[in-house]
């Protein structure tokens, strides 16, 4: 049986969650005897036609050259080679700019697609784009064989906008981690001495709302901020608290064991994201035993329940940062761990999917 991926910037993974995923569902098919394709885009750095005895096929993608239009330009290049082989089932990650071209996909491919986030609310989008993501959200349930979703948010938001129904697969985890606990001295920061967060520099993951709070609260504690700041809310951001010296962006880290160093040894790990489903950098904080202050809505409390601390506003924030320490929440952080380990194990999430063929 041929399969094909499709939705991702391509793998070995130095993008993000859906990458992840690809990488280790793909390698998962792979041993278990399915001849496996991953679609890539060409200004993926690892050029070679295989990976770990998955087939990466690199389609042409102007991204770089035109903006984020080119993206349709990457999907549809990847669709049309779909055409011209005898793939069986496509799994479909996500659906802001792959879906319109769905109709295309020969008729007697199963299409599987995993439907993230309500991509419709980000705010970064302009009300046009937003709009467009609605529809292209209606096209992902119109084609779709079966919907994923990552989230029991995501599958109620379904079953009230469209009556349908859909499977609920969480997004898997690593279990087994390894710690480099170098990245500590490189950055000039001691255990539970500092603060963080790490997320996609966009609005909807409510960085600037944390890092009000970090000024607000008057605490000298070094806070990181990990991720990419070349887009113009990550500049802004920087320009915006560069005279904050206890305010550190150190930009993309794709180093594990030193992200989860990093995570491990924080005082109190912030994650903000707003709009998505289960988020990948979420179970890997729990999976590396980080003390997590959550953004409070449906996605992060249905994971994390009674073990975390919440957040809305940045006043929240700054009362967090004025009262608590990890030591004082041990007992989450257990609780955190034992239950990613057991529930978002790749082993158990990929023999989900794979249930599905």
């Amino acid at each position: 049986m041929r399969i094909a991926i499709l939705g991702t910037r391509g793998i070995p993974n130095n993008h993000g969650g859906y990458e992840q995923f690809a990488e280790f569902f793909a390698k998962h098919l792979v041993n278990k005897g399915y001849d496996t394709y991953v679609y890539s885009s060409s200004l993926h750095p690892y050029k070679k036609q295989t990976w770990n005895g998955i087939h990466i096929i690199h389609k042409y993608d102007p991204e770089e050259i035109i903006g984020t239009s080119g993206q349709f330009i990457y999907d549809l290049n990847c669709i049309l080679d779909i055409r011209k082989r005898k793939i069986d089932i496509v799994f479909q990650l996500g659906y802001t700019s792959s879906t319109i071209w769905n109709w295309l996909l020969p008729k007697n491919i199963k299409l599987i697609t995993n439907m993230d986030g309500m991509e419709w609310q980000r705010s970064k989008y302009s009300k046009k784009v937003q709009t467009f993501l609605k529809y292209a959200e209606k096209l992902a349930v119109k084609y779709s064989d079966v919907l994923i979703a990552d989230s029991l948010g995501i599958q109620k938001y379904l079953k009230n906008k469209y009556n349908i129904d859909s499977v609920y697969i969480a997004y898997g985890v690593e279990t087994d981690n390894t710690y480099d606990d170098s990245v500590l001295n490189e950055l000039n920061i001691q255990k539970e001495k500092y603060n963080m967060l790490i997320a996609r520099i966009e609005p909807e993951n409510n960085i600037e709302t944390i890092l009000d709070g970090v000024v607000d609260s008057g605490s000298s504690q070094v806070f990181i901020v990990i991720g990419s700041i070349d887009n113009t809310f990550g500049k802004y951001l920087v320009v915006k608290y560069q005279k904050y010296d206890q305010i550190v962006f150190i930009g993309s880290l794709y180093n594990l064991p030193k992200l989860n160093s990093l995570r491990k040894n924080s005082n109190i790990y912030f994650h903000g994201h707003s709009v998505g489903g289960t988020n990948p950098s979420l179970l890997e904080a729990m999976a590396s035993h980080a003390f997590i202050c959550a953004h409070n809505n449906i996605f992060n409390a249905s994971i994390l329940k009674e073990n975390a601390l919440y957040f809305k506003t940045k006043d929240d924030v700054s009362k967090v940062l004025e009262t608590e320490r990890k030591k004082e929440y041990r007992p989450y952080v257990k609780n955190n761990y034992k239950y990613v380990i057991e529930t978002f194990n790749w082993d158990t999430i990929n023999r989900k999917y794979e249930a599905l063929i």
